[in-house]
């Protein structure tokens, strides 16, 4: 059994045979021309099919996965149109008197070069998508049809990288997953990837030889495995796992679609809680409408500095493309607590949780906060993002933050640079927050309500100590009420209002929950479904009604 680990770019388990891709890479020569502007001429209709097929891959893919992800074949086609790009396949073709196919290579890897020198991984990425277009125009000169799967049967696809278009291009009835020996997660194939909602790993070191091609294999997406040649202890257990998973999709088809409408018609949103990039195919996988959390923090924890303005714009940019105009809620960083950072270098304190956190950190430290107001002010451009700040106990939090906004805008504005115009909301966590809910709602576009903490601070009990278990209530009824007076408030202001904390997902208190007349529910991905299901058979008004009764 050999095995091999990579990144996960979209979890599952897929069992079956492994398919090394074959993609129909021109052998490029380099012949001399005796007429540079018949070549050119060559190059030029070449370039123009190449542009049609794109145009037909933007069709499929818009079809497929959405407006926002099919966008990367429009950039393709800019990319067949840039200017330096063809200056140097004309350039190359006039001085060294040489074929088209030879200085469209010779193009495609001083670009990708350039691009493969930069610091930033997004940027890097692009090296990908240059040659991916150069091999298309070097195809079509060559004659050829391109690169596909030759199979009859579903299978785990192994290649060294898959490209944009190859992906798109693919039969998802033939395919079970796809591994890669290199690729980049912020990737246009990532994102296509988690839409598409194909179990992939990338980066794994797969060898692409007779060793792997045709033999069984196991794709653990969740864990990020890849196994050739498993031993029978070994398939049996992950068939098991994969029988648990098709359990889960078959009540994922019966629901997926459907509206989150009561019986008696109220209407709630049902949205996921995720941690990183990853997690949103799971989301997708599961039909959630939106966002409600992106926990933004976990940027800077997976890092051992702060992270750019361009590293969190990228990732920002990539959340929103993938979500294709849902509404991606992205909670500035909540480092603190138990969420600490050596780089920030914060003072230890004797009781942390109620100490220098979330947004206390942003407002005493305004060069970080506006670094990532800068971020998401800029990938709001590229689809449906809401700005949430956490930890807010006073009206005048919240006005400074807008003071900040407005110095961020301003800048943003002055040195020419796009921006959106983002809905920004608070999390209510704090019993402070709650009492003051009437004005706070004034103030903002939406409140989000985190259990976790506002249980924490209403009963007094540090919910990171194990020995305070049984003292612990997370349906304690001061917790309930302070639920339903944040509720009220809310729309009285005429905004909405949710639940982001894990209490939402407790399913003994969704019926409460609606009767209150919470709007939202954001809750881990696999809670999505069994939440739509009471949802769809809850009648509120009866379930009011019978509360009284008792």
């Amino acid at each position: 059994m050999q095995i091999y680990k990579g990144k996960s770019v979209f979890g599952g388990i897929a069992i079956g045979k492994i398919s090394v891709y074959k993609k129909d890479e021109q052998l490029v020569k380099r012949v001399k021309i005796e007429d540079a502007d018949a070549e050119m001429e060559r190059y030029t209709a070449a370039r123009n099919i190449a542009a049609a097929q794109l145009q037909k891959l933007y069709d499929k893919a818009l079809k497929e996965v959405g407006e926002a992800n099919a966008a990367i074949f429009e950039v393709h086609q800019m990319m067949l149109e840039d200017e330096d790009y063809n200056e140097s396949v004309e350039n190359i073709i006039h001085s060294q008197m040489v074929n088209a196919e030879y200085a469209v290579a010779s193009t495609a890897d001083n670009f990708a070069q350039m691009f493969e020198a930069m610091d930033d991984d997004y940027m890097r990425g692009r090296a990908a998508d240059v040659r991916d277009i150069s091999e298309r125009v070097i195809t079509v000169l060559a004659g050829g049809a391109g690169s596909g799967l030759d199979s009859d049967e579903p299978v785990i696809i192994a290649a060294d990288d898959l490209a944009p278009s190859e992906t798109v291009q693919l039969d998802k009835d033939k395919v079970l997953s796809f591994v890669t020996a290199h690729g980049s997660e912020n990737s246009h194939t990532a994102i296509l990837a988690r839409t598409m909602g194909i179990p992939a790993l990338i980066g794994t070191g797969i060898d692409l030889d007779e060793t792997v091609d045709g033999k069984l294999g196991i794709v653990d997406g969740t864990n990020g495995v890849v196994y050739v040649d498993p031993d029978a202890e070994l398939l049996e257990e992950m068939k098991k796992k994969q029988q648990e998973e098709q359990e889960k999709k078959r009540l994922l088809q019966t629901l997926k679609g459907k509206e989150n409408i009561t019986l008696d018609g109220q209407k709630v949103m049902l949205y996921a809680n995720v941690g990183n990039i990853k997690d949103l195919g799971i989301a997708l996988q599961n039909d959630a409408g939106g966002i409600g959390l992106f926990r933004s923090e976990f940027i800077y924890l997976g890092q051992d500095h702060y992270p750019t303005e361009e590293e969190q714009f990228q990732i920002y940019k990539t959340v929103a493309e993938t979500m294709a105009g849902r509404r991606v809620i992205i909670r500035t960083l909540d480092i603190g607590a138990d969420k600490q950072c050596d780089y920030f270098e914060l003072d230890k304190e004797d009781n942390p949780a109620m100490g220098l956190r979330a947004i206390r950190i942003c407002l005493t430290r305004p060069e970080i906060f506006k670094t990532q107001l800068r971020a998401l002010f800029r990938a709001s451009v590229y689809g449906n993002i809401n700005i949430m700040y956490p930890m807010i106990i006073s009206v005048d939090e919240v006005r400074q933050i807008k003071a900040i906004v407005e110095e961020v805008k301003a800048e943003l504005t002055e040195q020419g640079i796009e921006y959106g115009n983002p809905a920004q909301g608070i999390m209510i966590e704090t019993p402070a927050s709650v009492m003051m809910s009437r004005e706070l709602a004034e103030e903002v576009d939406f409140f989000s309500i985190g259990t976790n903490d506002l249980t924490q601070y209403t009963l007094a009990i540090d919910r990171q100590n194990s020995k305070l278990d049984k003292f612990f209530d997370s349906h304690h009824p001061a917790v309930l009420r302070m639920i339903q007076m944040t509720v009220e408030n809310a729309h009285k202001a005429g905004i909405w209002c949710g639940i982001c904390g894990e209490l939402g997902a407790d399913q003994a208190l969704t019926k409460d929950f609606l009767a209150m007349g919470v709007d939202e529910l954001s809750v881990s991905p696999g809670s999505i479904l069994p939440l739509r299901k009471i949802i769809l058979e809850t009648d509120v008004e009866a379930y009011k009604k019978s509360k009284q009764t008792k």
